[in-house]
């Protein structure tokens, strides 16, 4: 069934790449107006050229750009429908608690926690308005249960966006917003294979924990979310959305 988002309007954070380009492309097919918001430049014109979208350049830890990226979205297309507030970052100084410094902590939580804040809080006026929206924000398996691959920061941030969701789920259920987290497994993006390129070990033991034995596909992510911003998943909202190939369902992984 072709045309699910026809004539909506998504913005989408971290849409240069990885799971938040799949979802450009694949929300594209279902005749969505998408604005990304990103920062490598090259690449978002790139794109805007080829795809035929608007591209801006935002940091997410900004309030005040965050604000300007909704703002255009409304601005250029008359509305703000859905908000996939996707971007974060997988640092390699994130790691056990005994040797993850302060910055390192600070600078996850910053990218991947208070952007999904900074976004939500500038999208919700304009779905408020409207009387309906859809807001997705990332999340992971890690926000429900233990890292086999200690993250301490981005395991703490990705637990807050989970909570943060629920919470706003709930609280503007009868205000035709819903809000709802995708939670994705381990997923074949640039940030997994620079980890494999780094240490094989470590990601290798991701691999050993999913019961699909295989990693996701960006594509597949994209597909999850592209479901939670249509009408098909309606009767959702404050959702823990796992797309994790088993993984948080297992006890113990058949090799």
């Amino acid at each position: 069934m072709a045309g699910r988002l026809e004539g909506r309007v998504a913005v989408i954070t971290g849409g240069c790449s990885g799971i938040g380009l799949a979802t450009v492309r694949r929300f594209l097919e279902e005749g969505a107006k998408v604005v990304i918001g990103d920062v490598d430049d090259v690449r978002g014109n790139e794109l805007a050229t080829e795809l035929g979208i608007t591209y801006v350049h935002v940091d997410v830890t900004s309030k005040d750009e965050v604000d300007a990226l909704f703002k255009a979205a409304k601005d250029t297309y008359g509305s703000v429908d859905i908000a996939f507030n996707n971007a974060g970052i997988s640092p390699p100084d994130d790691d056990s608690i005994l040797t993850t410094e302060l910055d390192a902590w600070r600078r996850v939580q910053e990218v991947n926690l208070t952007s999904v804040y900074l976004c939500c809080k500038a999208a919700l006026p304009y779905m408020l308005e409207q009387g309906k929206g859809s807001i997705i924000n990332t999340a992971s398996f890690v926000a429900v249960m233990g890292a086999a691959t200690s993250q301490i920061s981005y395991s703490a941030s990705k637990g807050g966006v989970l909570s943060m969701t629920r919470e706003l789920g709930v609280e503007f259920a009868r205000r035709g917003v819903r809000v709802n987290a995708l939670c994705p497994g381990p997923v074949n993006t640039p940030l997994l294979r620079e980890l494999f390129a780094k240490d094989e070990e470590r990601a290798a033991r991701r691999l050993v924990h999913v019961p699909m034995g295989r990693f996701g596909e960006p594509e597949e992510m994209a597909n999850a979310v592209l479901f939670l911003a249509s009408d098909e998943s309606s009767f959702m909202t404050a959702s823990t959305f796992l797309v994790d190939g088993g993984i948080s369902g297992a006890y113990v992984t058949p090799l």
